[in-house]
């Protein structure tokens, strides 16, 4: 059975690879080609989204009374 120095060292040669691999460059690489991908498409955080949600169905709530009251003034 492996004792817990053994294991600690092997996990510490892997972590050593990983590190100096060109994976870790290629994840660098992806995660700033996706940085920039999500910059030209202007999203929008999730507040922002939900903020406009509320002002949307504010509007909303207006124009139906607004449309409510048309009708009214209309059938006078």
């Amino acid at each position: 059975m492996l004792d817990t120095h053994k294991i600690n060292e092997i996990s510490n040669k892997i972590k050593e690879v990983v590190a100096s691999s060109p994976l870790a460059d290629v994840e660098k690489n992806v995660n700033a080609l996706l940085k920039s991908a999500f910059t030209k498409m202007e999203l929008v955080t999730r507040e922002e989204f939900e903020v406009q949600a509320e002002v949307l169905r504010h509007t909303r709530e207006k124009l139906d009374l607004l449309e409510a009251r048309l009708a009214e003034l209309e059938g006078q």
